[in-house]
């Protein structure tokens, strides 16, 4: 499984087609509570609650394992976890409480490794809706007692928290009181109940961090009431050089049709979003339309929030086949995951199995090449239109228990990206420039409402074509080095 795996053409080229072609771009690169609405803020609060709340946020609390808000946020690394920085201090100390064991590879192993927290992930251990269940390759029944399920993820940013809930990557923390709350019982470990009154503190705290000035301005409109559309994006008067100013221009054709208006993290495109979205069989296959063109996936309109089934777990999982290389996650083993969803909480109506069982053209499990419906001239696939085994995290359907968010996160704002590598849901992309040439050549050019081919040549010999330029990918590095 480590070569590079043949894709045959095939008449339909929907959407999620782009996994396939990532899988023919392996190349190496640069090293649930409801949602608010979106663009919430919490109220201001005066400096003297900051500072007080930064105290109970680089302090480890009494009945924990030792860790702090600070040890997995740490301030001077933009209150990210960065994968030199784990690796630097688990060669100084060890005992350092960053690394206790519930985050080891293997927590129950007689010598403790951290591979996985050296990429800067750490294990997220979740309930499993009463709506479902875990299944093996066969279909089989395999959750555990307990009725959870973990999976490996980075740890985002703090800064412009004010106003970008709901939070984590899956929405599943609605303020961040309740935020705080639940890190310090899962990551540190508090065996105690803990007042509102310190979590109103590091609330005020982490309210209180941003990226730059022109995010604090966009977070005390929003917090004194003001639309989000009425908001004037503070980028409009910032200096720029040529270049970044050219690259401005591609993030707001490009990048904000999804990270868009004032707060950064609604998705104004919705016919973007209706992209991403389709209905499914009982066996988590995609529905197609027969129409006079050929196949075409039926459309399954998505909630009006803002958590999007991009693909990048599917990438994910084609590192972990071997078929896509230069991801991160590449030499760690991440989770193996098949959910089964029914319709009710006493999970004895089936609805679907995600992801489907491949079924491929030459019956090699583990070949890109879907089977073609003979029926529809369709290929058999689940949601990311690529035989896929397991599910390397679902993201946000274990909070929601609806398959229709299947493998979808939310969106994120993009102010201070430059400074919180490495990107996505589970730390797979290295850095920026990385992230641009995922979407150059394995997105934009397959999304039809974005309208963006792939007309320019590839960079290299085995490359797929891009839909941006060198120079447009240039100039987007340059604008969000300083975004």
């Amino acid at each position: 499984m480590n070569g590079r795996p043949h894709v045959r053409s095939s008449p339909v080229a929907p959407l999620s087609i782009m996994l396939i072609t990532a899988a023919l771009a392996a190349y190496a690169e640069e090293p649930a509570p409801p949602v608010p609405p979106v663009g919430h803020a919490v109220q201001p609060t005066s400096k003297g609650q900051a500072l007080a709340g930064q105290r109970f946020f680089d302090m480890a609390l009494s009945g924990t394992n030792g860790r702090a808000c600070a040890s997995c946020h740490p301030e001077s690394e933009h209150t990210t976890l960065r994968p030199a920085s784990v690796a630097a201090r688990l060669a100084q100390n060890p005992g350092d409480p960053l690394f206790n064991a519930i985050d080891a590879d293997d927590p129950g192993a007689s010598t403790l490794t951290y591979e996985h927290m050296k990429r800067g992930l750490i294990r997220i251990t979740l309930p499993l809706p009463d709506n479902m269940d875990l299944l093996d390759s066969a279909g089989n029944v395999i959750t555990p007692p307990d009725r959870t399920v973990s999976v490996w993820r980075g740890v985002p940013s703090v800064a412009n928290v004010s106003y970008t809930a709901p939070f984590q990557f899956d929405g599943r923390e609605a303020t961040l009181q309740e935020l705080a709350l639940s890190a310090l019982k899962t990551h540190s470990q508090l065996s105690h109940a803990m007042g509102p009154g310190k979590l109103d503190l590091i609330a005020a705290y982490a309210s209180s961090i941003f990226s730059s000035n022109r995010a604090a301005q966009v977070a005390a409109q929003v917090a004194a009431g003001v639309p989000i559309s009425s908001i004037q994006s503070p980028e409009d008067g910032m200096p720029l050089t040529a270049a970044q100013a050219r690259g401005k221009a591609v993030f707001q054709t490009v990048c904000a049709r999804c990270h868009g208006g004032a707060t950064g993290n609604v998705i104004p495109d919705r016919a973007v979003l209706d992209s991403f979205f389709f209905e499914l069989d009982h066996n988590g296959n995609v529905v197609y339309e027969v129409t006079p063109d050929g196949p075409v996936p039926v459309v399954n309109t998505p909630p009006d929030n803002n958590f999007m089934a991009l693909g990048v777990t599917t990438l994910t999982y084609l590192g972990q086949i071997g078929a896509r290389q230069g991801l991160l996650t590449n030499e760690v083993e991440m989770p193996r995951i098949r959910l089964r969803f029914y319709t009710d909480g006493t999970r004895t109506t089936q609805v679907t199995d995600l992801p489907p069982i491949p079924v491929t053209a030459s019956g090699d499990p583990f070949d890109l090449n879907p089977a073609i419906d003979p029926a529809t001239g369709a290929p058999i696939t689940g949601p990311d239109f690529v035989p896929q085994w397991w599910s390397t995290d679902p993201g946000r359907c274990l909070i929601s228990g609806s398959p229709r968010d299947f493998e979808s996160f939310d969106i994120p704002q993009l102010r201070g990206v430059a400074h919180t590598a490495p990107y996505f849901h589970d730390n797979s992309h290295s850095t920026l420039a990385q992230v641009i040439n995922t979407y150059s050549r394995s997105i934009l050019p397959n999304v039809p409402t974005l309208n963006m081919p792939a007309i320019h040549p590839p960079e290299a010999p085995g490359l797929p074509a891009e839909a941006l330029s060198q120079q447009q990918k240039a100039d987007l590095l340059a604008f969000l080095a300083v975004y």
